[in-house]
């Protein structure tokens, strides 16, 4: 009987030993605990730099739309261009691609990187296409893309230190020519706005475009009046 009850009173003794361990393992440690923690703000962290990647490439193309029309004569020469709108996409997702492979240390997700990279070079691909085939530029809008591409003529043609006559003679007739065809570009937007285009020999005869003179050239040669 003895030896029964030590067997019963060891039993006993080892249940709540056991109880014990069991809690232990189902409740998460303050290591755990903290691990965890860690985890979620790291991964929070990681969102946010990937925000803020977008966000800066998104901002930067923007820029560099704009940026391109700081080149222009004067103000009332810049127009819509779909041309330089392909070539915003063209230099942004290059800048993409150069910034992400600088900073990888920041952008930890070889997922996300790897989606990053792939966009970048299909956005490339497809404006670069877009600017070189021309493939969305109609009547209207190839001229308004070339009315702050002829200011930018004028501009270096006016303004660039020329000493050689025959230098200053080519200027100048560029800035005359460029004038000129500015000022058709801006009536044969108006007209075609108005009147619709003209696709027959009979409405040419009926529409031509009028004959612009323009006399603003270099001031050492056709000063404007």
């Amino acid at each position: 009987m003895d030896n029964s009850g030590r067997t019963e009173h060891v039993s006993h003794t080892g249940d709540p030993d056991d109880g014990r361990d069991v809690e232990r393992g189902s409740a998460p440690t303050l290591a755990e605990e903290d691990q965890g923690g860690g985890e979620d703000s790291e991964r929070r962290q990681m969102q946010r730099n990937y925000w803020r990647f977008g966000a800066m490439i998104a901002t930067s193309t923007t820029a560099m739309f704009v940026l391109m029309y700081l080149n222009t004569y004067a103000w009332d020469h810049v127009r819509w261009s779909e041309t330089r709108f392909y070539m915003a996409f063209v230099m942004g997702s290059t800048m993409a691609v150069i910034m992400l492979l600088f900073m990888l240390g920041m952008y930890k997700s070889k997922v996300v990187n790897a989606s990053i990279l792939v966009a970048a070079v299909a956005i490339f691909a497809g404006s670069l296409w877009l600017v070189r085939s021309q493939t969305t530029v109609q009547d209207r809008s190839y001229m308004r893309a070339m009315i702050p591409h002829h200011s930018i003529a004028i501009l270096t043609s006016e303004r660039s230190e020329i000493t050689d006559l025959r230098v200053l003679e080519l200027a100048d007739s560029i800035i005359l020519a460029q004038r000129r065809e500015i000022a058709e570009m801006d009536w044969l937007i108006d007209d075609i706005t108005e009147n619709g285009k003209v696709t027959t020999e009979a409405e040419l005869a009926e529409r031509p475009v009028p004959e612009f003179t323009v006399t603003d050239g270099r001031d050492e040669l056709s000063p404007g009046d």
